[in-house]
């Protein structure tokens, strides 16, 4: 162990090295890390790393390792935190478990191990063997080895402590396993763990007779790794092979199994002088053997050529990163061919730079024996039951430390419902935790394992308002494949994923190169990400999904690895259905891809439908103080009350009770007014619950059919829209107990209104400009259907509490110099937020008389005697000059043509909006339904298109810039079920989408 002094020297480095990567350096975080780094130093002699930094420390060393020739994908490295391992026999299980994923069935993966370690007073964990997968090598009586000569010393220590050989020329080693201030134990690798190639060559077909073969997954196991003055003696780590290793450091070595004699001998050369070259023709034959048998079993491996040309990339990339690469010539150079290579007249410098890798002592020669140091041998039944209960433990060891990271965007509260729903799936073989967007450092996606992303897109294409940093910060980290020295200039997420155009370059040419990519190119900033994003939206909307769909290029992007293609669930149309199979697919792959979970036995129970409501686990407690009533239920990981006083005779049947979180402690009345959700039609979750307490077995078939067939489910929504009193009139068989409404139905979501005053002229008071709705639902011959809000807010008398928040709206608000030239387009109750604007500007007239510029209002209603409204307010604005124009468009005036907003633009405004736009700097505002903002930004973009002579291609560009500059506003409402023929044809779209999906999630 090394002093306090200098450990604390080094820690100190290391962890500023970490803050330095993060761009955080000498941040609060910084100075109170290195505090506290330093304290625990101080009162114990060592420290512990937190998971990210140990992270970072790997990649570092594997960075830094100056004899390593792949180092290009040093990002992508999979860090396994071991560092709480107990004893051998869970060290086994780790590593079985890391040998499965790095495997991977051939497609190999780099990982690192990171057992405990060196502490003061405590011995080492220890791997005894050089490799984790290597070959025995038999000492013969003639002095011969059959098998790998390298491998003698550790053959004969497998064998002193109970190993029963095989004799053959590729029998796999067990492994010896040391604890603190134990013995070595002896683990037999489980035969189904160790992929191995047989060797064949393309041409050459007496080439397989030679019974050649080679293991596929080359993990060194002896090396110490250090991070930040800490020693971890057992650190086993692997990246995939390179040819040559094998063809020739391993197989044509003549110190190794020395196959050269027999296969010039088999191709007919003349061994008897070098001149022949006999050696070098056999070598390459060998090697293409090697290269040509890996790729037909479809394994990872590498040719010398392009290993070595990736390496110059790398070594050109850390001189502009870091001003230089630590190199070992010798190591560098392959063993076949290295003239022919980039790297032979490469001049290296070789020096160490910490985090690193070092050599350390042979286990077996510094370990001192506490008696006999032979082991008594296992018999095969005991060997065969160690591989049985390490294959059992090996999920269950995964499971423990595979971490996932649950992040959500929200504006309604489904994405955040969804996201938990999620990690309750995913706590059956991870160990995840759920994180809005807002709370999350983007900066902390270099160092997770899996992100699963749910998320929704606001308005017209936006992100949530609680993802506006999340989203900022993510199109600002670097890309790693921009071909170039420099880094590509960072472009907002407007212009890149929710332009008018669509036309994004950098996405198709970034894809283009991505599929060209291979394990010798840069791994990129998110190399090590696994990820997987699912999309809540409205295909009403022009840009259906287009936050999630952003997020999912960007971390594709960055060099995250995508384990289940982009889920996107469309609210008009099975969204809830759309989910369910999106998580089932996305939980399936991400077992298979960190090879944790039950097997398909497991999966089964997993994803079977849910079980029905327990009236045993919900009940109602009255409360003896008031006349309330509170809403409660059994359940763990909460926080736990004695009961409250009950009526005499009547007690509990447990000691303790749970709050139901999800309300405040209310009546029922209260709670169906003003808290939960009636009026909307029941999901299928709830449809199948009140199928387990239908009474009438064709009522209870009808229910279990509407909640499975998510097509029925969708026609049977669509034309009842049925509130919960009419669901419960066409089943009366239902007995709905009071405490499977509280909770079990959804809460009400907040609705969303423009403010249509300013405090100028109303100081305490705000106005909202409201639409009553009603409507009848089946075709419109069913009950007369009331809008909730709308309603309720109609219904209010004087002195009523109205339940309010404010939520800004900053990319919709007047610029802040007056005389900037505006553009108000707000059909029907789209005019609410430009009542406020217009009232700002009178109260600026009257107070401080500042110059205003022009501010044109176009208004649209059915006609001038039904819904024009605060027409004379409008007059009263143009008359004093806060309005310079009013134009109003009619579409059932009597005696009038047709006419809408848009026609108003193009007709009466064309060279208005192109000057006030692309001239004179101004703005232009659209409030109203997204149909018809859809239709006034396609007729702004073929004004500009005209007026200023480009295409339309173009036009759109403009736009987007303009939104970009957040000189084009938009406040878009969604569809409403009275626009049937637009929700018609989008639902029957989305259902032909689903009917395209795939069942399964691709390989």
């Amino acid at each position: 162990m090394r002093p306090p002094e200098e450990l604390l020297e080094l820690a100190r480095d290391f962890i500023t090295q970490y803050y330095v990567s993060l761009r955080r350096e000498n941040s609060p975080a910084h100075t109170q890390r290195l505090r506290e780094v330093a304290a625990e130093i101080e009162a114990s002699g060592s420290y512990r790393l937190r998971e990210p930094e140990l992270a970072f420390g790997a990649k570092q060393a594997w960075r830094n390792a100056a004899r390593c020739v792949g180092r290009i994908q040093w990002n992508k490295l999979q860090v396994f935190d071991a560092r709480d391992c107990a004893g051998v026999g869970e060290m086994f299980s780790l590593l079985c478990s890391h040998i499965q994923f790095a495997t991977n069935r051939g497609n190999i993966r780099s990982a690192i191990t990171i057992f405990p370690p060196r502490a003061p007073g405590r011995g080492d964990f220890r791997i005894w063997n050089p490799q984790l997968i290597r070959y025995a090598g038999y000492r013969q009586p003639d002095g011969s080895v059959r098998g790998d000569p390298a491998n003698v010393d550790i053959t004969e220590l497998c064998i002193q402590h109970g190993w029963t050989p095989g004799g053959g020329r590729f029998d796999v080693l067990p492994l010896l396993l040391q604890g603190p201030d134990e013995s070595p134990e002896l683990f037999p690798l489980p035969p189904e763990l160790v992929l191995e190639v047989p060797l064949q060559h393309p041409t050459l077909e007496w080439f397989s007779e030679l019974g050649l073969r080679w293991h596929a997954l080359p993990a060194v196991a002896n090396l110490l790794l250090e991070i930040g003055g800490l020693e971890f003696p057992a650190a086993p780590f692997n990246g995939w092979y390179m040819g040559t290793e094998i063809g020739s450091r391993n197989l044509c070595d003549r110190h190794r199994y020395n196959v050269l004699p027999e296969v010039a001998q088999r191709m007919g050369l003349d061994t008897g002088t070098s001149s022949s070259l006999w050696k070098d023709r056999a070598a390459v034959e060998v090697n293409v053997a090697v290269l040509h048998s890996f790729q037909v079993a479809q394994v990872t491996i590498v040719d010398h050529h392009a290993a070595t040309e990736s390496f110059v990339k790398h070594l050109a990339a850390e001189g502009r990163a870091r001003g230089g690469c630590p190199a070992d010539w010798a190591w560098i150079v392959p063993p076949l061919s290295g003239s022919l290579t980039p790297v032979f007249h490469q001049e290296m410098v070789n020096y160490q730079l910490r985090p690193t890798f070092r050599y350390q002592p042979d286990a077996w020669k510094v370990y001192v024996s506490k008696g006999t140091t032979v082991t008594r041998r296992k018999t095969f039944k005991e060997v065969a039951n160690a591989v049985k209960i390490s294959a059992k433990l090996m999920g269950q060891v995964m499971a423990r430390r595979v971490k996932a990271t649950i992040l959500y965007a929200t504006e309604t509260g489904k994405s955040r419902t969804y996201a938990w729903n999620l990690c309750q799936l995913f706590r059956r073989a991870f160990d995840p935790k759920v994180l809005c967007m807002d709370e999350y450092d983007v900066v902390a996606l270099e160092h997770e394992t899996l992100v699963l992303v749910v998320t929704s897109t606001f308005g017209n294409g936006d992100p949530p308002e609680c993802a506006e940093s999340f989203s900022k910060a993510l199109m600002e980290m670097t890309s790693p494949y921009t071909g170039t020295s420099q880094a590509e200039p960072p472009m907002s997420y407007k212009l890149r994923f929710n332009s008018v155009s669509q036309s994004d370059q950098l996405v198709a040419s970034w894809k283009k190169k991505r599929r060209q990519l291979s394990n010798t190119d840069s791994a990129g900033t998110l190399g090590a990400l696994r990820f997987a994003v699912f999309g809540l939206g409205s295909r009403a909307y022009p840009h259906f999904c287009a936050f999630a769909r952003a997020v999912d290029t960007r971390l594709e992007e960055l060099g995250g690895e995508r384990v289940l293609p982009l889920g996107e669930g469309d609210e008009l149309c099975a969204q809830e259905e759309s989910f369910r199979t999106w998580a089932r697919q996305v939980f399936q792959a991400a077992c298979e891809t960190f090879c944790v979970g039950d097997g398909p036995g497991g999966a089964e129970e997993l994803f079977a439908p849910p079980q029905g409501w327990k009236r045993q686990r919900h009940r109602l407690v009255p409360q003896p103080q008031a006349t309330e009533t509170l809403a409660v239920g059994k359940g763990q990981d909460r926080t736990e009350h004695p009961y409250p006083p009950h009526p005499a005779g009547r007690s509990p049947p447990g000691p303790r009770w749970v709050l139901q979180p999800r309300l405040p402690p209310c009546t029922l009345a209260q709670a169906l007014t003003f808290y939960l959700d009636v009026a909307a039609p029941p999901t299928p979750q709830f449809l199948q619950l009140l199928g387990s307490l239908a009474r009438d077995p064709a009522e209870r078939e009808r229910l279990q059919r509407l909640a499975q067939d998510a097509r029925l489910y969708e026609e049977w929504k669509w034309f009842r829209c049925p509130t919960l009193p009419e669901v419960l009139a066409e089943f009366p068989s239902v007995a709905l107990p009071a405490a499977l409404l509280l909770s079990q139905l959804p809460l009400l979501q907040p609705r969303y209104y423009s403010i249509s005053s300013a405090p100028g002229a109303h100081p305490g008071e705000i106005h909202l400009t409201v639409a009553v709705v009603t409507y009848h639902s089946e075709n419109g011959q069913g009950p007369l259907h009331y809008g909730v809000c709308s309603t309720w807010l109609a219904r209010l008398q004087p002195g009523d509490t109205v339940p309010a928040f404010i939520r800004g709206a900053p990319s919709f608000r007047l610029p802040p110099a007056p005389d900037t030239p505006c553009i108000l387009v707000g059909p029907g109750t789209g005019v609410a937020p430009f009542r406020s604007f217009w009232q700002h500007r009178l109260h600026l007239l009257h107070t401080e008389g500042v110059s205003l510029g022009p501010m044109v209002l176009v208004f649209g209603c059915r006609s001038s005697a039904l819904d024009h409204i605060y027409c004379e307010e409008m007059e009263q604005a143009q008359e004093q000059g806060a309005l310079s124009q009013v134009l109003t468009a009619f579409s059932r005036q009597p005696g009038t043509p047709k006419t809408y907003v848009q026609d108003v633009l193009r007709a009466q405004l064309a060279a208005e909006v192109h000057q006030v736009l692309c001239q004179r700097g101004g703005h232009m505002y659209v409030c109203g339904d997204v149909t018809m903002a859809t239709e006034v930004l396609q007729t702004v973009q073929h004004i500009l298109a005209q007026e200023g002579d480009m295409t339309l291609g173009q036009a759109g560009d403009v736009i987007s810039e303009l939104r970009d500059k957040n000189r084009y506003h938009e406040d878009i409402f969604g569809l409403t079920f009275r626009t049937q023929e637009v929700a018609l044809r989008i639902r029957s779209q989305s259902f032909s989408l689903q009917e395209q999906r795939p069942p399964g999630p691709a390989p």
